[in-house]
């Protein structure tokens, strides 16, 4: 199923694609690095929303909610990671499970910046296919900007639930693994909330490629963020393999299947979610030469979004560069206020 995924598999394409907060090398290669685009790539005047079942705030809030009593459950393990000891310097990286409100643990990785707070807290969100691993050189650079950064792995990639499959598998499971994903995701906000050293005033979130999806269907849902950085997504899963020049639906898949995997996910489509993000702010940022998420695509999204919102292009790919980095620090800087002048792009 590799045409249906979200980023680049390989551990260094993985690494390419984070935002230029860790070497980046530009899409086009070398030392063409990619500069902001004066405006988006011309598209339709208007672009048709995704018709679907949509569901209602009561609907959306009996869905998406659970019990903010239960205990975390907070357990220590041991951290393993392909990161060298300079590349960690400066900062404390934990690796926690805590307990998810839908069963089972969720792996995750804690990045705390050095001193004493109180600091900001940033969610960041990996792709598809990736773990939360490829996206700790993401939380260490918010980190050293001075934000208490947490990194969870999606339901698709926990061992737990089996075999680590990294794509969609057609079912209701998906289905259900995304709404457990939103869910897990404002339990990780709880878990901020819980720490002496996290001002709650100042909550972040930062989605890439799946992540920024599924950063505008937590938008919709969760009123404790202030900020949400949603870079090279487009509306979600249905949105993904739906447009003109989007890669066709599993062939393992009968045409009756497929129907009914859609009926099932667009009402928990992140596209219908993100016009309901107000009054937290949203960054948009893309590439207009993205081959993964069509610009179309990414163009119906960001027009679904409520204000305040910014977009931003870039002439990149799907892999954007450090200008793209330097923009999200100074654009998070304003609303949750991390120090960008501690943030260091190595193109």
């Amino acid at each position: 199923m590799a045409a249906h995924r979200r980023q680049p598999a390989t551990p260094n394409r993985v690494l390419i694609l984070l935002l230029g907060i860790t070497s980046v090398v530009a899409a086009c290669g070398g030392n063409h690095a990619s500069q902001t685009a004066p405006t988006p790539p011309p598209t339709s005047a208007t672009i048709p929303t995704p018709t679907s079942d949509t569901l209602s705030r009561g609907e959306a809030a009996t869905l998406f909610d659970y019990n903010r009593q239960q205990p975390l459950a907070i357990t220590r393990q041991a951290l393993t990671t392909r990161l060298s000891a300079n590349e960690l310097r400066g900062v404390t990286v934990q690796s926690i499970t805590y307990a998810s409100p839908k069963g089972g643990e969720v792996p995750a990785l804690l990045v705390i910046p050095k001193g004493r707070g109180p600091f900001p807290g940033v969610i960041v969100q990996h792709g598809l296919p990736s773990t939360k691993e490829d996206f700790l050189p993401v939380g260490i650079d918010l980190a050293r900007t001075g934000a208490v950064a947490i990194l969870i792995d999606a339901p698709f990639n926990r061992p737990q639930h089996g075999i680590i499959r990294g794509d969609i598998s057609g079912t209701p499971k998906d289905r259900d693994e995304q709404i457990q994903l939103i869910i897990d995701l404002r339990r990780a906000v709880d878990l901020l909330i819980a720490r002496p050293d996290v001002d709650a005033d100042r909550l972040a979130y930062v989605g890439i490629s799946y992540g920024a999806a599924m950063g505008g269907l937590l938008a919709g849902v969760e009123d404790r963020i202030k900020a949400y950085v949603l870079a090279v997504g487009d509306g979600g899963l249905v949105s993904h393999f739906t447009g003109p020049n989007d890669p066709q639906p599993p062939q393992s898949l009968s045409a009756e299947d497929w129907q009914r995997w859609l009926a099932a996910m667009r009402p928990i489509e992140p596209i219908n979610f993100i016009g309901r993000a107000a009054p937290a702010a949203l960054l948009f940022q893309a590439g207009t030469k993205d081959e993964l998420v069509p610009p179309e695509d990414a163009r119906r999204y960001q027009q679904a979004a409520s204000q305040p919102k910014e977009i931003r292009w870039y002439a990149a790919g799907h892999e954007l560069n450090c200008t793209a980095g330097k923009d999200m620090v100074a654009w998070l800087a304003r609303h949750i206020r991390i120090d960008p002048t501690r943030y260091r792009c190595q193109p």
